[in-house]
């Protein structure tokens, strides 16, 4: 036999080889694990239900950052915290109803009136209140930098004991730490945010103002849920 001939046998033989191979791994086979990361963080199904924000409150944003933070600005650019709430209502539309209305917050009195960018039903509904290129006001000292989620119940135990509502939760908190490169650890509850190394409080009176819902306690257990989702 030629020496050509003998190479394009054994060309055809390698490539047979291949083939089998290919075929005894089947469809069974392990999916690369870059695709199971990007399916832990793709956006959950969430209903648009935005509250009144036009240019008047987004004023009056801009200047309550400028009091809080030395910083004019409504914008909400490259947020580097999620903050997690309970919002002490049993409802998501009781949520909306408290924030819609552009009124002074009952506790500060202060304009614009609070406000989170999203709010989770107990049946797991997701609604985006707020733009996310928008500052809220849910969280002193971090409302420069930080994206909310309101839960709709009154204690922790309400978040972490219910099954829909967590699941929720914890897919939309993942998929808004991927697509903003937010660590685990600056995920945090209300009651954790004095500790945030991103807190920034320019009126001496509220430095140390904060609220007990999501508290440290609690949000160890939503962490090592969060981070069984996987890396982004």
């Amino acid at each position: 036999m030629r020496p050509l001939a003998r190479a394009a046998i054994a060309a055809a033989a390698a490539a047979l080889l291949c083939l089998a191979v290919a075929a005894s791994t089947g469809p069974a086979a392990a999916a690369p694990p870059a695709q199971a990361q990007a399916s832990s963080a793709s956006p959950p199904a969430s209903t648009p239900w935005p509250i009144p924000f036009g240019a008047k409150r987004k004023r009056e944003m801009a200047d309550y950052s400028e009091r809080h933070y030395g910083q004019h600005r409504w914008r909400l650019r490259n947020p580097k915290v999620i903050v997690e709430h309970m919002s002490q209502t049993a409802t998501a539309a009781a949520v909306y109803n408290t924030f819609a209305p552009d009124n002074p917050d009952v506790e500060l009195g202060e304009l614009p009136n609070v406000c989170s960018h999203y709010v989770i039903s107990p049946s797991g509904r997701i609604f985006r209140l707020v733009n996310l290129r928008t500052r809220c006001r849910h969280t002193v000292g971090l409302n420069w930098t930080a994206i909310g989620i309101e839960h709709a119940g009154y204690g922790d135990g309400d978040l972490l004991g219910d099954r829909r509502q967590l699941r929720a939760s914890l897919r939309l908190t993942q998929y808004l730490r991927c697509r903003f490169g937010i660590r685990v650890h600056d995920v945090i509850g209300h009651a954790e945010s004095l500790s945030s190394p991103y807190h920034h409080e320019l009126v001496p009176s509220l430095r140390r103002q904060t609220h007990g819902d999501m508290a440290h306690s609690s949000m160890v257990v939503y962490r090592q849920q969060l981070r069984r989702l996987g890396r982004c």
